[in-house]
């Protein structure tokens, strides 16, 4: 008797953690977007120094690439942008134009000449 009620209390405890750390993440992303939404929309001289990709999943199911691309502004600041796959397989190291974003989020790319 007392096993399962150590039992029910530990799972509960494990229960009330989990839903504890998935609120905290939804506030953390529901803050980032309002952030972003009240950021000005910043149109800056760049160049694109590198691009990676990262694939999570896919042992046994569902696999999800991440697509990012870190652009250098004049003064050598550095910033990375997770960008949606289309933008990602236009751009390429080296590209040289606006690039446009908003607080953390990208929002576009125009290369110099083109």
């Amino acid at each position: 008797m007392l096993g399962l009620l150590i039992t029910i209390i530990f799972v509960s405890i494990i229960i009330i953690a989990m839903l504890i750390i998935m609120a905290i993440g939804a506030v953390r992303r529901i803050s980032q977007w309002m952030q972003n939404n009240n950021a000005p929309r910043t149109p800056v001289h760049a160049r694109v120094v590198t691009k990676r990709a990262y694939t999570r999943g896919g042992a046994r199911g569902y696999a999800a690439t991440l697509y990012y691309i870190t652009f250098e502004f004049l003064s050598g600041d550095r910033i990375e942008f997770h960008v949606p796959d289309r933008e990602y397989g236009l751009i390429a190291e080296n590209d040289d134009g606006i690039l446009t974003f908003q607080g953390s989020r990208f929002i576009s790319f125009k290369r110099n000449g083109k």
